[in-house]
């Protein structure tokens, strides 16, 4: 079978996380897509939020070890990775925590249904986000808590 390289974002803004409604999957998720040919994760996640929701986002867990020697740019580390069916192929994929830098600027494109911001008490409750991206998602507040404490 297939795998695709793929990236998704768990957006926050504030103490609320963003899933969309995926037209193609019927399903609720993170934004996300496909890495393209040359492009870095965090290049393409912010492509595909821009392209998707027309947000610009800050990558919560950066990677510090700095410009030395070789290394061009340091990038944001997953905090969970992946692989997953979409039916006909397989996923292979990095979530990574973001911040919404302009959520007012929010408007979804054509491949997004509907869109919803959520606290953790309201993602534990919803019965239509699926247990993986729930418990991702709870994850994600877990994480973005435990530094904030």
């Amino acid at each position: 079978m297939k795998t695709d390289l793929v990236v998704a974002g768990y957006i926050f803004s504030g103490d609320k996380v963003l899933l969309i409604y995926n037209r193609k999957l019927n399903k609720w998720l993170p934004v996300g897509g496909h890495i393209e040919l040359n492009e870095t994760p965090d290049s393409a996640l912010i492509r595909e939020i821009k392209e998707e929701t027309n947000l610009d986002i800050d990558f919560f867990n950066k990677s510090s070890t700095g410009l030395i020697g070789n290394v061009k740019e340091d990038l944001a580390v997953p905090f969970c990775v992946n692989v997953h069916s979409v039916g006909d192929h397989d996923h292979c994929a990095l979530f990574y925590i973001c911040n919404a830098v302009n959520k007012e600027n929010l408007k979804i494109n054509n491949e997004i249904k509907d869109f919803m911001w959520l606290n953790s008490e309201e993602l534990r409750n919803h019965g239509q986000v699926q247990e993986d991206v729930k418990a991702q998602a709870l994850k994600a507040f877990e994480i973005l808590n435990s530094k904030n404490e």
